[in-house]
């Protein structure tokens, strides 16, 4: 299994598992005791790189004094034999909850004492809150057998473990923060958020080789690994950063040791501390006199999604030099009291995001005072307002804001509405890979982009009071649907409503005038009928279509090139952007292009041929040849029980390896698979038609067998004495019999054929030739997305189409052919009421309404 397959397999099982164990409380024991794995492992793979042998490791106990402090001087901690995790597995149902206990305890006395920040109390929720597992120790010893079970699954020893690791961690936190409600916003960030934060955060350190990152708020730690994971992307040596984060809740806080750590972040480059941000500043240099040493630390960046809104004590902070220069939040909010704690850690040259809510931006009081502060000391550079609805335990409007300190060269801030940029996900929105790189192009130009973005002077925020409301400035709204007096009256389009196409126009000149003829001055109509057709036929858009063409006509090679002739050497964590700047590159002529939904198809597919370059990185080329075991959950004595079902290909998924090899073999199978439906289909319209006979109800109502059977029977009685029935039904009985062999025989034929390819499709995939194996990577990984650019073109025709019939449409009849539609109407009512009749006051009646018609 690749990374997201076996993390969404834990997770499926693990939420099984929890029962009624919440969610945001079970996350503890899961990832508690993947982070014990994940440390006992380390120790086996150090001891064996150090060549002990399997039996000096199975002695080691705490009593041999220079072993331990041999393992705490290189890895900042020891296990006894007996506490390692592949230990408690080999006891089988000798395991006990009592050698949980007894290691983690075991494990708080051993940590070197250089390492304590790291480790100590790191285990302090799990061991506190093991009793939740069950009511007995033999409970208790069940559930943590289970999830031992389920977790030494993970590997944790080949070149990606650290990234696979990560990965299935951040997949089960995700998923426990969006089954935990209200309480998910304590320990984690969405992490499309925190993708876009890092970018942004990413973009303004490039060049820099030492970096020290922080957050004030932790939570699981997800935001500052993520900016870590894409700073390293542009520096030589990763461990040149150095993390730092404060967190106030225990469990939470213990949540970012490990989350850091099983990153592979060197331990002397996580600096961490279990506090109140605002009660006690930090970080400073010596924690064991935080009064006497005081001395702010300055890092090169602050990440934040703090609490929104919490009441914090604004009591003696006046003099605090984190808020002096500013002002002190109301008591009853504390937004802009966090963010000047993020703003007081930046150096000079450096920079802050946080996320705070939408009323940061105009609230009155206490924070229109640090508002209009901030922007007259020109610290706020960029607003980001984001979609609703789209973390977790609150669906309010939010914000992100970037502030930065000395080198804000610019007098002007930019203001982005992306609130419109996302997908639907469940009950949740989430950005797309494609609106997180609109935002931060448009911040890294600081583009002004109509209904989206725009660059705002100190002088007119100044002018609106210092109200940052983003619809001031950037309004997005769409726009409100009006009608043309003149051509409701008399027809036609007007010519300022055709201008809403004039980019398309200025592209296609001709066009305009094959679709439209002058009116007169102010006016146009549409000369033809066939809309579509004029459009898909115009020269203009012909040369624009084979240029965009020739412009990508060796896309495929230049994807080849870079993703299978350099197999090996692919840098995955870069590729993506590097393809991405040459489809932008190539597409820079076409203006009426959306060139992010480009970089979204190549996100689409770049999401699986990431994994896949991964697992040929890992094992090697020989794995795009492998197929492994297809394994399910199906119910059995009313248990989910996982059973093989078949098998998939590591790489190669059947669908593909058999759409190249086996297409003969899956177009018969597909057609018999029709001719089936078509047989299913008149069976049941024989169905329906018999079930309304008679004769035939008087059989069901006479015996309990299946209906298949009653029709038999029936055709035997008709057979053995003709005249006991209705001779006429025989046919349809005869014929309903015949399709049911039938559809019995093609369903027979069917399941057989599937199987038999199914099997040599694995067969196939096991014995591909280097060369054959190389195409189906390129049918995976390459066509897909040489298609999807392929037809962005489309797009303007269906749009230039769209919208021209919509204009038709919206003045095709006029006032002129309503009302005279209405007199024809009346003419006709006034002829049927002449021919009326009725009593003397029904022709009164009569009378009254032609009057009203006449208009009399």
């Amino acid at each position: 299994m690749n990374k997201q397959q076996l993390a969404a397999k834990i997770w499926e099982t693990a939420n099984k598992m929890r029962s009624k164990i919440e969610a945001g409380e079970y996350k503890d024991f899961i990832l508690g005791f993947m982070f014990y794995k994940f440390i006992s492992d380390k120790e086996l793979k150090f001891l064996r790189a150090k060549e002990y042998t399997e039996d000096e490791i199975e002695n080691l106990t705490e009593d041999d004094h220079r072993s331990v402090k041999y393992v705490q001087n290189n890895i900042g901690f020891f296990l006894p034999y007996k506490d390692l995790f592949s230990t408690w597995i080999s006891k089988g149902a000798d395991f006990d909850v009592s050698d949980v206990m007894d290691a983690l305890s075991a494990f708080d006395r051993l940590v070197n004492p250089s390492h304590k920040r790291v480790f100590d109390g790191v285990f302090k929720t799990l061991r506190s809150g093991i009793n939740k597992l069950g009511g007995t120790a033999a409970e208790q010893t069940k559930a943590i057998r289970d999830l031992l079970h389920l977790l030494k699954i993970i590997p944790m020893n080949g070149k990606q473990n650290y990234d696979v690791l990560g990965y299935i961690y951040e997949f089960l936190i995700s998923n426990f923060a969006a089954n935990a409600g209200k309480k998910a916003g304590e320990f984690y960030t969405p992490h499309e958020v925190s993708v876009l934060m890092s970018e942004i955060v990413s973009n303004h350190l490039n060049g820099k080789e030492d970096i020290m990152i922080y957050d004030p708020t932790s939570g699981s730690g997800s935001l500052l690994i993520n900016i870590g994971s894409t700073v390293s992307k542009h520096i030589s040596d990763k461990d040149r950063i150095k993390y730092y984060a404060q967190e106030l809740k225990e469990n939470t806080y213990n949540l970012t040791r490990m989350n850091l750590v099983m990153r592979g972040i060197l331990p002397n480059n996580i600096i961490v501390r279990n506090n109140d941000t605002l009660e006690a500043d930090w970080p400073y240099f010596d924690e064991s006199d935080p009064q006497g040493t005081y001395n702010p630390l300055f890092v090169d960046a602050v990440i934040s999604n703090p609490p929104y809104s919490q009441h914090w004590n604004k009591e003696n902070k006046e003099s605090d030099p984190r808020f002096s220069e500013f002002g002190l939040a109301p008591s009853s909010k504390a937004d802009y009291a966090f963010l000047l704690h993020c703003l007081y850690h930046i150096k000079p040259d450096g920079i802050m995001t946080i996320i705070l809510p939408h009323g940061v931006l105009f609230r009155t009081g206490e924070e229109e005072t640090i508002r209009k502060n901030l922007i007259e000391k020109n610290h706020i550079d960029v607003i980001i307002g984001l979609p609703s609805n789209i973390f977790f335990g609150t669906g309010i409007p939010t914000i992100i804001m970037v502030l930065k300190k000395d080198n804000k060269k610019n007098n002007d801030i930019l203001i982005i509405d992306a609130s419109k940029g996302y997908v639907k996900d469940g009950n949740k929105n989430i950005l797309r890979a494609s609106d997180i790189k609109k935002i931060t192009d448009t911040i890294t130009k600081r583009e002004s982009i109509l209904k989206y973005s725009r660059a705002v002077s100190i002088e007119e925020i100044r002018n609106n009071n210092y109200n940052l409301n983003i619809p001031r400035y950037v309004d997005s709204s769409d726009p409100q649907e009006t009608w043309d007096i003149y051509s409701l009256m008399f027809g036609g389009i007007p010519k300022y409503e055709l201008s809403r196409l004039d980019r398309h126009w200025e592209a296609f000149p001709n066009l305009y005038h094959e679709l439209f003829d002058e009116l007169n001055s102010s006016y146009v109509y549409i000369k033809t009928t066939d809309i579509k057709g004029v459009i898909e036929n115009n020269n203009d858009i012909h040369s624009y279509l084979e240029r965009y063409k020739g412009s990508f006509i060796d896309f495929e090679s230049f994807l080849k090139k870079r993703l299978i002739d350099n197999l090996m050497n692919v840098v995955i964590s870069r590729e993506q952007d590097e393809i991405s700047q040459e489809i932008f590159s190539r597409l820079e002529p076409y203006k009426l292009l959306d060139k992010y939904k480009a970089y979204q198809a190549l996100d689409d597919i770049w999401v699986n041929t990431s994994l896949d370059l991964e697992t040929i990185h890992s094992e090697g080329f020989e794995s795009v040849k492998r197929v492994d075991p297809n394994i399910v959950i199906k119910k059995k004595d009313n248990k989910d029980e996982e059973v093989q079902d078949g098998w998939i290909g590591r790489v190669i998924p059947f669908e593909i390896a058999q759409n190249e090899i086996f297409r003969s073999e899956l177009e018969s199978l597909e057609n018999r698979k029709n001719h089936l439906n078509e047989v299913l289909a008149e069976q049941q319209e024989l169905y329906d038609c018999l079930t309304g006979d008679d004769q035939v109800q008087r059989a069901q109502k006479d015996n309990d067998d299946s209906f298949a059977s009653i029709v038999r029977g029936l055709i035997h009685e008709l057979d053995d004495d003709p005249s006991g029935g209705d001779e006429s039904i025989k046919p349809k009985l005869l014929k309903y019999v015949h399709l049911l062999d039938e559809g019995r025989k093609l369903n027979r034929e069917i399941n057989k054929d599937a199987i038999d390819l199914h099997n040599k499709t694995k067969e196939t995939i096991e014995s591909l030739s280097d060369d054959m194996a190389t195409v189906l990577l390129i049918r995976k990984w390459i066509h897909p997305l040489v298609d999807s650019i392929s037809k962005l073109p489309c797009s303007i025709i269906s749009d230039i189409s769209s919208k021209v019939k919509y204009l038709e449409e919206k003045y095709k009849t006029t006032c002129s052919d309503i009302t005279k539609e209405i007199k024809d109407n009346q003419k006709s009512l006034l002829t049927l009421i002449d021919d009326l009749v009725g009593d003397e006051y029904d022709m009164k009646g009569l009378s009254e309404l032609k009057s009203l018609l006449n208009g009399d």
